[in-house]
Parts: C-alpha cells; sequence; structure tokens
C-alpha cells in the first residue's frame, strides 16, 4: 500500500563537492521513490559557495541549486528547509555515504508509524574505512553527553541523514548554524516529537571531508551544554501543546 502521493524533497549541502554531488544525486532512486510512495521527487542542492564545479554538476543533473552567502552546515540545512516544496524532506550529504537506495522504504516507515522525523544511526552497518577512529570516539562522547543531559534515546548524535515532515520543521526553531544542528534537531526531535533512529549503512566518502574533527567536536560539546538555556524556546507552540511542553522542560531545569 502506498502512502498518499506529494513531494519527496532532498536536500544536500555542499561546499566543494565536485567529487562526490554526481554519484550521490545518480543514486537518489527518483523512480523507486515514486513507484513505492507515490510521490514525485524535487533535489535541492544548497551551495556554500563552492569553487570547484559542484554547482555546474548538480544544475546538469536537475538539482535546484541555492546558493547560501552564510556559511555553516546549520545554516545550509535550514535554507534547504525554506527552498523545499516537499511536505516530506529527506536531508544527505554530498559525498555518497548514506543509503540513498534506502530512501523509499524509510520515507513508508515515516508514514506508515506515524512518525514525524527518523535519523539514521551510522555505526552497525559501517563498511571499513568509512570513519577513523578518532572520529568514532569523538562520536561517541557527544552522544553519551547528549544521552546524559537530555534523556534522549540514541546512539548516533552527529548523523545526517534525517527523514521529516514538513510539519515538524514548521513547528521548531533552530539556532545553531553549524555541525552541531545535528545534534539539536535530534534533541527537539525526541524530547517534544514522534521520532525513531534506525539503522543503515554508511560508506567511505567520494571528496575530501570538511569536517574538523577536534575544533567542530568542542564546539559541538559547548552547544550541549549551553542549549539547554535555548530548549524551552525551541518549539512553535499552539496553546494546546504549551502546557505538556513545558511540563516536559521541567526535568531539565538547573536546580
Amino acid at each position: 500500500m502506498s502512502v498518499p502521493s506529494g513531494l519527496v524533497s532532498i536536500i544536500i549541502p555542499t561546499l566543494n563537492e565536485q567529487a562526490g554531488i554526481e554519484r550521490t544525486i545518480m543514486s537518489i532512486p527518483q523512480s523507486a521513490i515514486k513507484e513505492t510512495t507515490g510521490s514525485d521527487v524535487e533535489i535541492v542542492v544548497v551551495d556554500g559557495r563552492s569553487t570547484d564545479l559542484t554547482r555546474e554538476i548538480a544544475t546538469r543533473l536537475g538539482a535546484n541549486v541555492i546558493l547560501e552567502e552564510q556559511k555553516g552546515y546549520g545554516r545550509a540545512c535550514k535554507a534547504g528547509f525554506v527552498a523545499a516544496k516537499g511536505d516530506i524532506l529527506v536531508t544527505i550529504d554530498a559525498d555518497n555515504t548514506y543509503p540513498t537506495e534506502c530512501i523509499p522504504d524509510y520515507v513508508q516507515q515515516l508514514q506508515r508509524g506515524g512518525l514525524d522525523f527518523i535519523t539514521v544511526n551510522r555505526f552497525p552497518l559501517m563498511e571499513r574505512g568509512a570513519m577513523s577512529l578518532t572520529r568514532r570516539v569523538g562520536n561517541k562522547i557527544l552522544t553519551s553527553v547528549l544521552r546524559l543531559l537530555y534523556s534522549v534515546n540514541i546512539q548516533d548524535s552527529q548523523s545526517g541523514m534525517w527523514i521529516m515532515k514538513r510539519e515538524f520543521v514548521s513547528k521548531i526553531r533552530l539556532f545553531s548554524d553549524d555541525m552541531s544542528m545535528s545534534e539539536e534537531i535530534k534533541i527537539v526531535a525526541f524530547k517534544f516529537f514522534k521520532s525513531k533512529e534506525i539503522n543503515g549503512r554508511y560508506s567511505a566518502r567520494h571528496g575530501s571531508a570538511k569536517l574538523k574533527v577536534f575544533e567542530d567536536g568542542f564546539k559541538n560539546l559547548k552547544y550541549l551544554i549551553d542549549y539547554r538555556k535555548k530548549l524551552g524556546y525551541s518549539l512553535i507552540e499552539s496553546s494546546t501543546d504549551a502546557e505538556e511542553n513545558r511540563i516536559k522542560l521541567k526535568s531539565l531545569e538547573s536546580p
């Protein structure tokens, strides 16, 4: 049984990704998404002023290319949310690391499970050599801190493949413009919405990594600590939801 027809938007942040952007776009199973979900597909590439051929390649392959003047992964994702027209939004990286072939199944899981947000856990099905030991350890530390501070039961706080309803995005405020937006959106999703983490393949990237392991790691750790002050402002609430969400937030308040 297919979900109701609509539009699925695939959002891809880019910065000098000419080595991987073609493989990434070509790997998106647009026909399978249409066949299994009844939804058309649009591809939105949000580019942070690449100096290589990223934008030209993406345009040639039919993507809607948005130029984002302000730097930052989180900024690019948020620009993609605004530009995308779909009622289902999917984020992936431009280096062909995420299992795009699973998008039809993930969208169906979102719809049939009545979910608002899905994030992909990269670790159980990670290919050998896809992530350095330093990055693995850093991710585990950040995920452990997130679990401790926010009582959110996930295993991969830094994953960048998300499947979500447009309605979910319209109800939240995201403050980070950097890599820390990845952990921020998961905190909000799992604290206040119906969300799920599922295991998915993670492959070695095409092209050079933009992540600055230690610098970004410390920034993300600091953001996890500081974000407790912002969490109370993360929802665009209706009056019926406000009291329930205030009760949830009380468990996070400092003594």
